[in-house]
């Protein structure tokens, strides 16, 4: 069995094939995977970080499994300012819209960062507005959704500019750069369980 961590840049696909002439994927990363490797979970092409790639099958149904609940760690910059309120409806879980229905996420552990955190620039960068101040939150998460950080800090009224998960359960970002690859061995992964 192959594990591979991936520092997936803005703007890429989490998977080898394009959907689009012009979409950027895994393949275009510096490295040559091998054939049998997936992604375990995803991370959309606005979104940035830590993704796994593996070809153990156990590894993917057990993280992908909702009844696991393995925690998912993202930095989260968004616009404005969020209030204590806000930061306090996030924790308790809120409603948000999937597949036309709604639902009501998780608990979640919410903290407001007093400093801008490390890491490397965006490629594009986000938008400077000097009249809209930013901030940064981490979001700790048991589940994953389609677009759950986003839909979770829009419901609060805070749109989110950038977005980076950087921890799978035990295993951190730690100082990969964009499009870095490394491989890891079987106990790292399965720390994770």
């Amino acid at each position: 069995m192959r594990y591979f961590l991936i520092y997936k840049p803005y703007g890429m696909l989490s998977q080898f094939t394009p959907e689009a002439a012009d979409q950027q994927t895994l393949a275009d990363l510096n490295y040559v995977f091998p054939g049998d490797v997936y992604p375990v979970g995803r991370l959309d092409a606005d979104s940035e970080g830590l993704l796994l790639l593996t070809n153990d099958k156990r590894v993917n149904q057990r993280l992908l499994q909702p009844n696991e609940a393995h925690e998912r760690r993202y930095w989260v910059q968004v616009e404005g300012i969020p209030t204590t309120a806000a930061q306090a409806q996030l924790a308790a879980g809120v409603s948000i819209r999937l597949k036309g229905k709604v639902y009501q996420t998780r608990p979640a552990v919410v903290s407001l960062f007093s400093e801008s955190p490390v890491l490397p620039k965006r490629i594009p960068p986000v938008r400077f507005r000097k009249t809209v101040p930013d901030s940064w939150l981490e979001l700790r998460l048991t589940e994953g959704k389609n677009r759950q950080v986003r839909r979770m800090c829009a419901a609060v009224g805070y749109p989110v500019l950038r977005l980076v998960r950087v921890g799978i359960g035990k295993i951190e970002l730690g100082q990969l750069q964009p499009g870095d690859v490394i491989e890891i061995d079987q106990k790292a992964v399965y720390e994770l369980f």
